[in-house]
């Protein structure tokens, strides 16, 4: 593992992680840490928080992560209703936190924190840092030679290793434990497809809390002994990720999309030759590569431009974006942009799909390199088996599929079938075996008129837009579908920038007659291929983000419609009404956790033909 710190890679070997990790393990089991128990995690990636989920799990307890920005009344459902007896935090932030959750709660007990500044005056019984409980292990440790051994040899394939949660898009997220022969399988499948290799190099900048980031930064990397990059802060991803070049690369649709804008704004403030130079060896390399995954020949004059380009503008592209290395590159959680697919593809990043759930050990299906297809996640991993029932959803069935949700037995019921996994998702199997997936089973609506469609579906299209960040469509029972948008501050503010359209806030910036033109032109463009009566007709530009604090999105920003519609209700009567301009009063919640009214008057615009 490497961590940045004040500008410094910090390097731990193997012995020393395992070292670390047996300290804090040793350290915990004083305290009173047992098996059975969650250890909640909360913070940014850090090689301390990673160290601690592998101490609870050598304990035959469990790791809980949960995300760095959770207010404390969420908190409290993600720690199982504070019942959490142990915590770690990164640093005082966090601290606060679990301390406002205990005075709730009770809970929990014992609080171990990681960076000491502005804790270390705190006189709050079982706070202790964790250097300390690190040399209480190793006390331990030197003065029983048959403790470490004895450490490494408890935990067993069915004890719990993570409890993670469903996104909860439709309530509360469920809880979901994993077991470590259940997350071994996962492991196991994906490296007999071929989708990883032992030694692989990788960033962990993901949520911890998300499935993803401990199948890769945990689960896989122990088992397949990659070394983990941890970026000194998220505001330095970028550049962190650049002087890592990692060999194995893992991001969301979303974040895709949003390296691909900030590639985009930089070419646009560049030279006029340089612009010129990559546009035209860019649309080469996209029409060789759209030709290459319909199985067109590429004539030799396509192939020496295209070498040409590698050496102007290819490499030294995935140079700068700290892909120079990355054999192995992928994207899950939800669909990604044809644009974007085929812009990184053509780059000659070998940019892939893959399809799985937190209920699932988050790998399910993947493409191989050499059956890539813009609209399909792949073929079923071994070991996995995928079909499709009457009504169309997907149903998984192997070693890697979990065994209930925590505390729900109606819904483990509903989910797991005579051992298959009904995912909630809708799609189809090709001939040959490739995976579409179309989007939730229960997302599928109906227009007044009967017209059946997925929300969803045409949100990830709409948002393959670099101008627009988020969308909720609306028309469930309604004689047309509209759209409430919220623009992409990065991408919007600098096209601004460039046409001289001047703003003082994200809100102004929305409500710009520029900027709604502009939104316009991407929603007409989705609805050309959409049938007449799914085209969108009106939409609004809305004055914010879509805030998970708001409870409008989960943490991994998936739309909770039932919220949207209950805080815009006002905006969406008078989508329907034919306004031309709606003033709203939308609750918000600041960083503080305090809450507040917004007031505000939006446009209403046709999306036009």
């Amino acid at each position: 593992m490497r961590e940045r710190d004040l500008g410094i890679w910090r390097e731990y070997t193997w012995r020393q992680y395992l070292d670390e990790v047996l300290a804090l393990a040793a350290g915990l089991e004083a305290l009173g840490f047992t098996a059975g128990e969650p250890l909640v995690i909360i913070g940014d990636n850090r090689a301390r928080l990673y160290f601690a989920m592998v101490a609870a799990m050598m304990l035959r307890g469990f790791a809980s992560p949960v995300y760095p920005e959770m207010p404390p009344d969420e908190l409290e459902h993600f720690s199982r209703g504070g019942r959490a007896r142990f915590a770690v935090a990164e640093d005082q932030e966090q601290v606060d936190k679990l301390l406002e959750l205990r005075a709730r709660s009770g809970a929990p007990e014992h609080i171990v924190y990681d960076d000491p500044r502005g804790v270390a005056g705190y006189r709050a019984p079982g706070l202790i840092g964790y250097e300390a409980v690190a040399a209480m292990g190793r006390r331990r440790l030197d003065g029983d030679p048959g403790l470490a051994p004895a450490l490494m040899a408890r935990a067993r394939p069915e004890d719990a290793a993570v409890l993670l949660h469903s996104s909860g898009t439709t309530g509360q997220p469920k809880g979901i434990l994993l077991k470590h022969r259940q997350l071994i399988a996962s492991v196991g499948n994906a490296a007999t497809a071929g989708y990883f290799e032992e030694g692989e190099e990788y960033v962990a900048y993901l949520p911890i809390a998300w499935a993803g980031d401990f199948i890769f930064s945990v689960a896989a990397a122990i088992a397949m002994r990659f070394t983990v990059d941890i970026p000194e802060r998220q505001e330095t991803v970028m550049r962190n990720l650049r002087e890592a070049a990692p060999t194995l690369y893992f991001a969301s649709a979303r974040s895709w999309d949003n390296l691909l804008t900030r590639l985009q704004v930089g070419i646009a403030e560049s030279t006029p030759l340089k612009r010129r130079l990559f546009d035209y060896f860019l649309e080469l390399a996209i029409d060789v590569e759209r030709d290459r995954l319909a199985g067109k020949p590429i004539g030799a004059w396509r192939r020496l431009m295209r070498a040409i380009g590698e050496l102007l503008v290819y490499g030294p592209t995935r140079d700068q974006l700290g892909l120079s290395r990355a054999r192995r590159a992928y994207t899950a959680g939800e669909a990604i942009g044809e644009d974007t697919f085929l812009f990184f593809r053509a780059l000659g990043v070998d940019l892939k799909q893959f399809y799985g759930q937190t209920e699932s050990s988050a790998l399910t299906a993947a493409q191989s390199s050499d059956s890539v297809r813009l609209h399909t996640v792949g073929r079923a991993l071994p070991g996995v088996e995928i079909r499709i029932d009457d009504n169309g959803e997907i149903l998984a069935r192997g070693e890697n599929v979990f065994d209930g949700y925590v505390d729900d037995p109606e819904a483990t019921a509903r989910t797991l079938v005579d051992g298959w996994l009904h995912t909630g998702d809708a799609g189809y199997l090709e001939p040959d075996g490739q995976l579409v997936v179309l989007g939730r089973i229960g997302d599928v609506v109906h227009t007044r008129g009967g017209e059946r469609f997925i929300p969803n579906y045409i949100e990830n299209r709409i948002k393959f837009s670099q101008y627009i960040r988020d969308v909720a469509v609306l028309g469930a029972g309604r004689d047309f579908l509209a759209a409430i948008v919220c623009i992409d501050m990065e991408a919007v503010g600098h096209w601004a920038q460039v046409n001289g359209v001047a703003y003082s806030s994200y809100a102004e910036l929305s409500q710009k007659a520029e900027v709604y033109s502009l939104v316009a032109g991407a929603l007409r463009h989705v609805n050309e291929v959409l049938p007449p009566p799914l085209k969108l007709k009106r939409f609004v530009n809305l004055h914010k983000e879509f805030d998970p604090d708001d409870g409008e999105v989960t943490r991994t920003r998936k739309l909770r419609r039932n919220v949207i519609e209950r805080h815009f209700a006002q905006v969406i009567e008078a989508l329907y009404a034919g306004a031309t301009a709606v003033e709203i009063e939308a609750p918000i919640t600041y960083a503080t956790g305090e809450t507040g009214v917004l007031r505000r008057t939006l446009s209403i615009m046709e999306v036009g033909s």
